[in-house]
């Protein structure tokens, strides 16, 4: 990879700029590939869009301040590709092109508003790029390397610059453009951008079809003609989901869809049921953790774990030990309910309250509640055969 510094003003990479949203961007004459298929596409916030423009007009007219190196790649004779600085490049491009104002003095001014001078100062401001020639491989490696500074790519990003190809151009048409399918459908469901840019849809929608192996699917796929199994997996699943949960709750947003999908899907479920159940639960002041309320329901309600249910506070747990323990002592039994029904040593044994645990009387998947009329203390062992009975 060789690398050469050339000084290159805001005016000339300005000249042929065209930004034809997803189709792409280009600049320098036509002759800067501004958005490479590798880029993510714009993301800058407006804060960092207008420090740009205040870092290029600051100290007017005296000084310039640097506003750090950008990267090209010399793609042939005469041609190139914005490997580092797509966020900057386009946001002066953009102010130039007057498509936003900044606040100077306290008054919004585009770059049609500013003064003869204050135009030729931000036209004639030089950026400092480096052109790289090298092959794709290089470039991409180095690509990778230097954005590991300023607005961090994201894990897909990185794959994305990776894994250029048909397979990947037809993905991003329904995973990463304004308006996408993928957003219409599912953004209730999965953590998904407004404008898809930085890849988590389709980071989602590979990890459900590939189990987790985001990257050995994408090397296998990536020379395919287009993505289209893998939005067809993606819509079964969401499909699936809408017709399991006829009723939507925002703790099903950011669930991992795809695994249940894998687990469940095969086993039929009453739409109704599962909606009164939901409902049921959604409402237990004893459920803590709502997340999990879907998978065990389609589990079968089997597995409280997954609801983390509320377990009687240490307050509750005292002071019933303290009322058994009293009754326990004046009848001569012992303080576990259990134990005093026995005919072994332990019918008249007096447990310290480490010996023992709380547990509900009545079930709490019966409908028994986590409070302190419904709470008994047992010994260790007799509370660890109970189980749901």
């Amino acid at each position: 990879m060789k690398i050469k510094l050339k000084p290159i003003t805001v005016s000339e990479i300005f000249s042929g700029y065209k930004d034809n949203a997803e189709e792409g961007v280009v600049g320098y004459g036509g002759k800067l590939n501004i958005r490479p298929a590798y880029q993510r596409e714009y993301v800058y916030k407006e804060e960092q869009r207008n420090e740009v423009i205040r870092t290029v007009m600051r100290g007017f007219p005296n000084t310039e301040f640097p506003l750090n190196v950008m990267y090209w790649a010399k793609t042939d004779e005469d041609h190139f590709e914005l490997i580092d600085g797509q966020q900057r490049t386009i946001s002066l491009c953009r102010y130039v092109n007057s498509e936003f104002s900044i606040l100077i003095d306290g008054m919004p001014q585009n770059f049609d508003n500013l003064s003869p001078e204050e135009k030729a100062h931000i036209l004639n401001y030089k950026l400092q790029v480096y052109v790289c020639t090298g092959s794709a491989d290089e470039r991409l490696e180095w690509f990778s390397i230097i954005n590991l500074a300023g607005e961090p790519l994201t894990s897909q990003e990185l794959l994305n610059a990776n894994f250029t190809g048909p397979w990947l151009s037809s993905a991003k048409l329904y995973f990463m453009k304004s308006n996408s399918a993928a957003y219409g459908l599912a953004n209730k469901y999965i953590d998904i951008e407004a404008n898809q840019s930085r890849g988590k849809g389709l980071e989602t929608a590979i990890k459900w079809v590939s189990k987790d192996n985001i990257k050995q699917y994408m090397a296998d796929h990536q020379n395919n003609e287009n993505a289209d199994a893998l939005w067809l997996h993606f819509k079964k699943v969401i499909e699936w989901v809408q017709n399991t949960f006829k009723d939507y709750y925002h703790e099903m947003k950011g669930l991992n869809w795809g695994q249940l999908y894998d687990k469940y899907h095969q086993q039929t479920y009453d739409p109704k049921k599962v909606s009164l159940q939901i409902q049921e639960l959604h409402g237990d002041i004893c459920v803590e953790n709502v997340k999990g309320i879907f998978e065990y329901v389609l589990g079968g309600s089997s597995d409280k774990k997954l609801l983390d249910v509320r377990v009687f506070d240490d307050t509750i747990k005292r002071s019933v030990y303290a009322s058994q323990t009293k009754t326990a002592k004046a009848k001569g039994k012992s303080n576990c309910p259990d134990c005093a029904m026995g005919h072994d040593s332990n019918k008249s044994k007096i447990w310290d309250q480490n010996e023992m645990e709380a547990d509900h009387v009545s079930a709490w998947s019966k409908g028994g509640a986590t409070d302190a009329k419904n709470c008994e203390m047992l010994c260790i062992r007799h509370n660890r055969a109970k189980g749901n009975r």
